[in-house]
């Protein structure tokens, strides 16, 4: 604690230097970076019809996509399967609602559209096993789903959400005869929590990783295949370069990921009306030991190490990005740039219309079939 104070009466004056009150709104800038913290509504309830099991929402980029999706809701229920899009106009859009919705139920008008469908194992009618994970960060909780090959698929989920995130790409693997693990990590609400309870955007996250990799091998795996969502992207690529066990790693599977946070975080930055040099400021902030301190991570956030299209030359097996031209959230530029840098190891099939981790609710068939063509072509097999 001494040590502490004698820092931070050491950075006050170069934070009074960039002006008081600029330095605040940096940290806090910083602070939600790296806060664990579920996503805010970002969708409205217009009306339920329990007689017609419809539902109407505002209308926005991704409530008028089609496909089967999930609702996090306020009330009787806290989540909902929504079915195809019935009709729409300027503002609202009508959908099917695919979990039945008893007349008298309260449902909050707040809301939020989420590409999570199913919320339990049991809901894929495969058998699973819940297991944990010795990590580093403590014991992990996870899901296994038995298959026949020596080559299992680990699955890491994203920021702000949990392992039911991964439970999609369950089935197209599961026909694919490969074994599943769907892990949790650090800070994620269902794994430990780490001394100061924030994220490392994959800095510390992929040592959790790691351990399930060795639980993995101690259990029958022969290699890996580590597919990582949204910031689980960022995860699972940290692995790949710094696990002891790398060149059991046969592969990356990534949808919508992080590759780079430095253009993801300019980008939500922009998107949240916020100018420059603001999020290069936090990000600053977040790189340097004492005021990464200051706002709530554990340790200084090394962006340069997480810059995977700098540090492309470091991969060395196939991976397969699935992101959507209009993700909205995470965008694609740096998954393009990491197919530019190493052509000959990234398959990038072409997805326009989709947002963020929802191309399996948008195209089903060509996200299953993406991941199956994959496989095959890089023989992942019942029997491999």
């Amino acid at each position: 604690m001494k040590s502490l104070r004698h820092a931070v009466a050491l950075l006050v004056p170069a934070l009074l230097a960039l002006g008081g009150v600029l330095s605040i709104i940096v940290l806090r800038v910083a602070r939600r970076v790296v806060t664990p913290a579920r996503r805010a509504p970002d969708a409205e309830i217009i009306a339920v019809d329990t007689g017609a099991q419809t539902i109407e929402l505002r209308r926005t980029l991704d409530t008028e996509l089609p496909g089967r999706y999930g609702l996090f809701t306020t009330g009787t229920y806290g989540y909902v399967k929504l079915g195809a899009v019935l009709s729409a106009d300027a503002t609202s859009v009508r959908r099917k609602l695919l979990t039945q919705i008893e007349p008298g139920a309260q449902v909050d008008r707040a809301a939020r559209f989420s590409g999570w469908y199913y919320a339990s194992p049991s809901e894929l009618h495969l058998p699973s096993q819940n297991v944990l994970i010795g990590s580093p960060a403590g014991p992990c909780p996870a899901w296994f789903f038995p298959g026949e090959s020596r080559t299992w698929v680990i699955q890491v989920h994203g920021r702000g959400a949990m392992r039911a995130e991964c439970l999609r790409a369950v089935p197209v693997l599961h026909a694919a005869g490969m074994p599943t693990l769907v892990v949790s990590y650090r800070n994620d609400g269902e794994a430990p929590r780490s001394r100061g309870g924030a994220y490392a955007l994959g800095a510390s996250e992929w040592r959790d990783v790691d351990a399930a990799i060795a639980y993995a091998l101690r259990h029958g795996a022969d290699r890996v295949i580590l597919m990582g969502w949204s910031m689980g992207g960022a995860v699972a690529l940290q692995a790949a370069v710094n696990s002891g066990n790398r060149e059991r790693i046969a592969g990356l599977i990534l949808d919508s990921p992080v590759v780079d946070w430095r253009t993801v975080l300019r980008y939500q930055a922009h998107a949240a009306g916020m100018h420059a040099p603001l999020p290069d400021l936090a990000m600053g902030a977040l790189s340097m030991p004492l005021t990464a301190r200051l706002s709530g991570a554990d340790d200084a956030i090394p962006f340069d190490r997480l810059d995977m299209v700098a540090r492309a030359q470091e991969l060395s097996v196939p991976i397969l990005i699935l992101h959507s031209e209009d993700d909205g959230f995470v965008p694609a530029d740096a998954s393009h740039a990491l197919h530019d840098a190493r052509p000959d190891l990234v398959t990038m099939p072409r997805f326009t219309v989709a947002r963020h981790t929802k191309l399996w609710n948008y195209d089903q068939t060509g996200w299953n079939a993406a991941i199956t063509e994959w496989l095959q072509t890089q023989g992942f097999s019942a029997s491999a």
